[in-house]
């Protein structure tokens, strides 16, 4: 006695569908297998490709958070120049081999202070270079940017 297996047509078409979609996947993945990128949350911290969760040394940029959030923006032209600086912290560093030069240590919310570099170049003062972000002596206890100021919004506008 034969056993006879029949599956229903649209069930034959979701599976095949199904592997088609994995293979798409998997091909996407193996063009992007390149140096893993740095996940930025805001235009001077974030969480470098192995996980940890750093913030640049020596160096500020304006906020995204909410303007209600606590130690968000603290007007609206400061989230807009915040979102400008963190682009120009993902293009420096896409597809870059990102090295840590410098360690610090842990800030006060548990992120590694560091310097980093891409290609050889120092991070912090490229960016500052660009002029989306400020160099900021925050170990020295130095105010930070007033990113609100005229001054500032002029100085960062694309």
């Amino acid at each position: 006695m034969a056993f006879r297996f029949t599956i229903k047509p649209w069930v034959a078409s979701a599976l095949i569908l199904a592997s088609c979609a994995g293979i798409v996947a998997l091909a996407a993945q193996a063009a992007t297998d390149g140096p893993a990128s740095v996940y930025w949350s805001d235009g001077d911290s974030g969480r470098l490709p192995d996980g940890t969760k750093f913030r640049l040394h020596d160096v500020d940029s304006p906020e995204t958070g909410s303007l209600r959030q606590r130690g968000g923006a603290k007007c609206e032209s400061e989230r807009e120049l915040g979102y400008i600086a963190k682009e120009a912290a993902v293009e420096l560093t896409r597809d870059g081999d990102i090295v840590i030069s410098h360690a610090y240590g842990p800030d006060r919310y548990g992120r590694q202070v560091v310097d980093l570099e891409v290609g050889g170049m120092d991070v912090a003062q490229a960016l500052i270079s660009g002029g989306t972000h400020r160099a900021w002596d925050y170990d020295g206890g130095q105010d930070k940017p007033d990113w609100c100021s005229a001054r500032s919004r002029r100085a960062v506008s694309p």
